[in-house]
């Protein structure tokens, strides 16, 4: 196997294997090179999930998601999530419990995004700390109720968010 790396961006590597299969045949690999990142679902005592609508620049439209982002090296996923939440919602949370870890595109991407539920949560007294591309962002508090019917209505298309809001309704059904 041979391995290219045709370019190292800020987000994530593309990589190209030149690989030979079990049968002899040899083929091409791409892969996109992603640290992973972390992601929360804070939720309310009331029920309901904070959530921010930003802008995704490939789909041309705004989305609405859970607070996430990318691991710094060596980044523990937990505090990953909880600077995340501060700096995308100006939220802390006074726990984080993880949920499952998902791969969100394992065709072609190495990336695995870790979801956690955030609870006791409070306002952080500095207010939010978000990035240049974060600027437009929105914070919306849903109710965890009317997520899952969003999820069913087609509204809420992001997987990371998809997975985390269902796991969280049903952890919270369990409860």
């Amino acid at each position: 196997m041979t391995r290219e790396v045709l370019y190292h961006g800020k987000v994530f590597d593309l990589i190209v294997d030149k690989v030979l299969y079990p049968s002899g045949t040899s083929g091409i690999r791409e892969i996109a090179h992603h640290p992973g990142g972390a992601v929360v679902v804070p939720l309310l005592p009331d029920g309901g999930v904070i959530m921010v609508e930003q802008l995704r620049y490939p789909l041309g439209r705004r989305l609405l998601e859970l607070p996430a982002g990318k691991l710094a090296p060596g980044e523990d996923p937990a505090a990953a999530a909880g600077r995340e939440l501060t700096e995308e919602t100006g939220w802390i949370a006074g726990r984080l419990r993880k949920l499952t870890s998902i791969h969100t595109t394992p065709g072609f991407c190495d990336e695995e995004l870790h979801l956690f539920l955030g609870t006791e949560l409070r306002e952080s007294p500095a207010g939010h700390r978000r990035e240049e591309g974060e600027l437009t962002m929105t914070v919306r508090v849903i109710p965890l109720h009317e997520s899952i019917a969003m999820i069913e209505r087609g509204e809420i298309t992001d997987g990371k968010s998809v997975a985390g809001l269902l796991l969280a309704d049903r952890m919270r059904s369990r409860a």
